[in-house]
């Protein structure tokens, strides 16, 4: 690991400022991903700005009847709040699906959002990786790619985002909040939070340098039947293949979100036609689908996967 400075942050506004002011600079928090890419040297940031001491490990609800969750809010506290049980399952069930018991007890709601992939290829220094290194091509293609990208991916990149709770989030239209070096603040709907890679691969999201989340906002329960159900190569501590969250609300609306399929939360709105089949929504969700011969499997298991859940949430 490479040596780097460190500061307890005072307050957001004054976290934010000196990210913006220090090109080397990265928040940490709970550290489940970022501390092991320190080790690994696949991120060796040159200024670490703990946000721990901030008061943004709250869970609230809002004015308008959503809620309202602090950046430091603990995975495992999120998906055990009351009201999160009571009113958004689905992110309580995608939280429960995530990582182990141990990590869930550090990872914070930020965190979770900003995770990185987990491509073999970007983990390995020793391969092309266009995400760690611009330009220096991506071995994934070609390669190992069995658990990578149908959805969204690039010539450039075909990594998957990791994160389950992302998928709830982007179910449940979620905003995220910031505030950046300037001291001004801003709400991201998550349907615009997320940069597909294009030949940019690298740049992950549209946070700017120094940008911090203090905040992640849902709108007013949706109510209904809310379901989260991962496929994965083992019961616990793996990453989805495939995932799907879907939520079918009183009057028949749908909402579905996929993991494990592309470099984002997959959601297509245009899919969910209250009274269409798993096969007719699976269509379009996967309308543009590139595979390879290793990951091809993925768009028979999502249609399956999806059967399955809407039969359960519709009975």
């Amino acid at each position: 690991m490479k040596a780097f400075t460190y500061e307890r942050a005072a307050d957001p506004a004054a976290a934010a400022a000196q990210a913006a002011r220090n090109p080397g600079a990265r928040f940490i928090a709970g550290g489940t991903n970022l501390l092991d890419l320190m080790k690994l040297q696949i991120e060796a940031p040159a200024h670490l700005i703990d946000v721990n001491g901030l008061a943004l490990g709250q869970v609230a609800v809002s004015a308008d009847g959503g809620l309202r969750i602090g950046a430091l809010v603990r995975n495992a506290d999120l998906a055990a709040h009351a009201t999160v049980r009571r009113d958004y399952p689905l992110l309580s069930r995608a939280l429960l699906a995530g990582a182990s018991a141990q990590l869930r007890n550090r990872a914070t709601t930020a965190g979770n959002l900003l995770q990185r992939t987990r491509c073999p290829y970007f983990y390995d220094p020793q391969q092309a990786c266009n995400k760690r290194l611009p330009g220096s091509g991506c071995a994934a293609i070609g390669g190992f790619n069995r658990n990578l990208a149908v959805l969204g991916a690039s010539e450039h990149c075909i990594a998957t985002h990791p994160s389950d709770m992302a998928v709830a989030m982007r179910a449940l239209d979620a905003r995220i909040e910031t505030v950046r070096g300037d001291g001004s603040t801003r709400q991201i709907p998550i349907a615009q939070f997320y940069r597909a890679p294009g030949d940019t691969p690298h740049l992950e999201t549209v946070l700017e340098r120094g940008e911090l989340i203090t905040a992640v906002l849902l709108p007013p329960p949706l109510g209904g039947r809310q379901l989260y159900h991962k496929v994965r190569d083992r019961a616990s501590y793996a990453f989805a293949i495939v995932s799907v969250g879907v939520v079918v609300q009183p009057d028949g609306h749908l909402r579905v979100a996929l993991g494990g399929v592309a470099p984002q939360p997959w959601r297509v709105e245009a899919a969910e036609q209250p009274r269409a089949d798993a096969r007719r929504i699976a269509s379009r969700l996967l309308d543009g689908a590139h595979t390879t011969e290793q990951n091809a499997f993925k768009l028979p298991l999502v249609e399956r996967t999806l059967a399955a859940v809407l039969d359960e949430a519709r009975a």
